[in-house]
């Protein structure tokens, strides 16, 4: 494994039924090869490593193979042997960031009108082809719209936009989209399985996701990690490519939202210590606040995300302590130090603290993203200030009168405090009615609409469950530590009746609410997760 590159051309696709995720283009190619029906010229367009100069040696071999097998080269004809080893005349493949003057074009111009010398098309392969100057798109033009009939032209590009139209619309185009992740994990299984390569799932993951969609890049990688003689694993992967861990982003995350300073540098520390590059890691952060930002918006989202089940899993428990101000905020934040970082990369760290540090504090920060996000904090004090029954005090005037006057009629210090009233326990909640409880149905609103007013009370309410009296007495069942939290905090109980209140319509001195620990049958542990990651 010196060569870095050898373990692809090893296992380099040999026919179109081989090219992993482009079964549409490949499709067309073997119909077309098969009824006789090719183009004189094709145009590959898609990003690298998804097999476009495979895909058109591939199809060199098939137009000359002497015995095709539906549309596929059979590879074992003089034909198909011959262009596998480099030594067919007949198929030229030419770099056009090397080869991109009009003497180049001029020269390729006389040979064709040769013809083949051993096989039945001559195959020109232009690889990079929007790197070809002007005059020489120009002086290509006639040849390309008028080739001879034993001559095909296949142009591939990674850059579609770059090209003229006039080249583009000679050409029959096809687009090689990316390969999607389990794809090319599951290309990885198979070529780690017959070279001996200990390779894990996380990592086979890890090695998909650095790629890009790319299959050339993905198994350069794994050769890359593989020369190692270790275990290819996600610890491995991020030592040796350099890519950020998606667990420490999420890490990050939760020590975010917990405004924890010092897991926050600790994390920091531990991926310079590591070796990774901070920047690989800050993408990795920003990757995590879009699929957070997915998971907030849809009930489908692992759908459009590429995570596994314990990855999904944690997102969703993250998601309710972001707001979309927050995440707003955050994501302005990183994407300004990310363009700092690239441009000095020996401050990374420090521009890292220090970013992170302004997230946790709004404050600091003059920015339209961060007065939105002090409006909705301050919005939920006030929110929260109703529910529990605190109602704003008008700001006192100064009195006009003398200063002895005025100290006359100043208010007592201590008011009087309000008798209760006799319906009322010595708690200020109505006596509990007597009616028949029943499960209250709206609790999943009352529990939403807690992790609006504060989300880390709504974690307190994670897998509870309520029934109801006549819509005056509630009682809520969560877990024995949780049920013993609560029973002392009278402020978050208030905010509990004040939602419940505004949600049945009625005055919040008229709801009476309980907690109580889940029955033992049905009582589950809240366990913490992200530190498996």
């Amino acid at each position: 494994m010196g060569d870095y590159r050898a373990l692809y051309r090893k296992w380099r696709p040999v026919d179109f039924d081989d090219v992993s995720g482009q079964n549409a283009v490949t499709d067309i190619l073997k119909y077309e090869v098969r009824e006789g029906k090719t183009s004189h010229a094709y145009l590959f367009c898609g990003s690298r490593g998804t097999g476009k100069t495979s895909c058109a040696k591939i199809l060199a071999k098939a137009v000359n193979c002497l015995h095709p097998k539906n549309g596929n080269p059979c590879n074992a004809c003089e034909a198909c042997l011959a262009i596998d080893k480099g030594t067919a005349t007949d198929v030229l493949e030419m770099d056009a960031a090397s080869n991109n003057g009009v003497d180049n074009v001029r020269d390729l111009k006389d040979e064709i009108a040769f013809t083949p010398a051993e096989l039945r098309y001559r195959v020109y392969i232009i690889d990079e082809v929007h790197m070809m100057s002007g005059s020489a798109f120009n002086a290509l033009l006639k040849t390309l719209e008028e080739p001879p009939a034993y001559v095909i032209f296949i142009l591939a590009t990674t850059e579609l936009s770059k090209l003229p139209t006039t080249i583009v619309s000679r050409c029959q185009r096809f687009d090689f989209k990316r390969i999607d992740t389990e794809t090319i994990m599951k290309r990885l299984f198979h070529i780690a399985q017959a070279e001996k390569i200990a390779l894990t799932e996380d990592g086979a993951r890890m090695l998909s996701r650095a790629a890009q969609g790319g299959m050339r890049d993905a198994v350069s990688l794994l050769e890359l990690c593989a020369g190692t003689g270790e275990a290819v694993d996600e610890a491995l992967v991020s030592r040796m490519v350099g890519v950020g861990n998606r667990g420490a982003a999420y890490r990050m995350l939760k020590a975010l939202a917990d405004t924890d300073f010092a897991r926050i540098y600790d994390i920091v520390g531990e991926t310079v210590r590591a070796g990774s590059d901070i920047s690989s890691f800050w993408q990795e952060l920003m990757n995590a606040y879009r699929d957070m930002c997915v998971v907030k918006n849809t009930e489908i989202a692992k759908t459009y995300l590429d995570l596994t089940d314990a990855e999904y899993d944690a997102l969703k428990q993250l998601a309710p302590q972001f707001s979309d101000a927050k995440i707003h905020f955050h994501i302005s934040l990183l994407s300004a130090a990310l363009s700092d970082m690239q441009r000095s990369a020996d401050a990374g760290r420090s521009l890292a603290e220090m970013t992170l540090t302004r997230m946790c504090d709004p404050k600091s920060d003059t920015s339209a993203e961060a007065l939105a996000l002090r409006l909705e904090n301050l919005e939920k004090e006030v929110s929260m200030l109703r529910l529990s029954g605190v109602q704003p005090q008008a700001p006192a005037t100064a009195p006009k009168t003398a200063p002895q006057t005025a100290q006359a009629t100043k208010t007592p210090v201590n008011p009087a405090p309000t008798p209760v009233k006799p319906t009322q326990n010595p708690t200020g909640m109505p006596s509990a009615p007597t009616a028949k409880s029943t499960a209250y149905a709206k609790w999943s609103r009352v529990i939403e609409r807690i992790g609006d007013v504060k989300p880390p009370l709504s974690v307190q309410f994670m897998g509870s469950s309520a029934t109801t009296a006549d819509n005056r007495r509630f009682t809520a069942y969560v877990t024995a530590f949780f049920a013993d939290k609560l029973k002392h905090s009278e402020a978050d109980l208030s905010i509990v009746r004040g939602i419940i209140s505004q949600i049945e319509g009625v005055a919040a001195d008229e709801i009476y609410l309980s907690v109580e620990p889940k029955p033992t049958a049905a009582r589950g542990a809240f366990t913490d997760d992200f530190n498996n990651f």
